[in-house]
């Protein structure tokens, strides 16, 4: 009983650790706002949201750009730190298109999404078969993309 009460509560903690809560343009700290500002330009606000991950606080700008969803999230400073932008599979290189297409089979590919952190990119997609969802990601040559 008590390993189930301690367990319980180690579940509670990183709920409460790692969380998102919408916000509001103004509830941003000055640089995050200057910095989502720029991500608006040519982009149509879906929105804000603040999230803690592993103790680290980011602000995710969601957006719309020529119909196609593309969230921006940034640290405290406004350094953007990833970038998540929906993408046309036929659009991403051939060895990443094949690798994705590869562990969908049997199941329905949702939609592709590149994603940069600093330098690296790679694509991601989740896959649905039989009721169950799973999030795949793979590097422009194809391999599983690990973070």
């Amino acid at each position: 009983m008590m390993k189930l009460l301690a367990g319980g509560a180690v579940a509670a903690f990183l709920l409460m650790a790692d969380s998102e809560v919408k916000v509001k343009m103004q509830d941003l700290p000055a640089p995050v706002q200057k910095a989502a500002r720029e991500q608006l330009k040519n982009a149509t606000l879906v929105g804000l949201n603040k999230e803690v991950e592993g103790g680290k606080t980011v602000y995710e700008v969601e957006t719309k750009v020529n119909g196609h969803s593309r969230d921006v999230s940034l640290d405290a400073r406004g350094a953007v730190v990833e970038i998540e932008e929906e993408t046309d599979i036929a659009a991403i290189p051939a060895a990443a298109r094949d690798a994705l297409t590869k562990l969908a089979a049997g199941g329905k590919m949702g939609k592709v999404e590149t994603v940069t952190v600093g330098a690296s990119v790679s694509y991601e997609t989740v896959v649905t078969r039989g009721g169950r969802h799973k999030e795949v990601a793979v590097n422009p040559d194809g391999s599983p993309h690990r973070e």
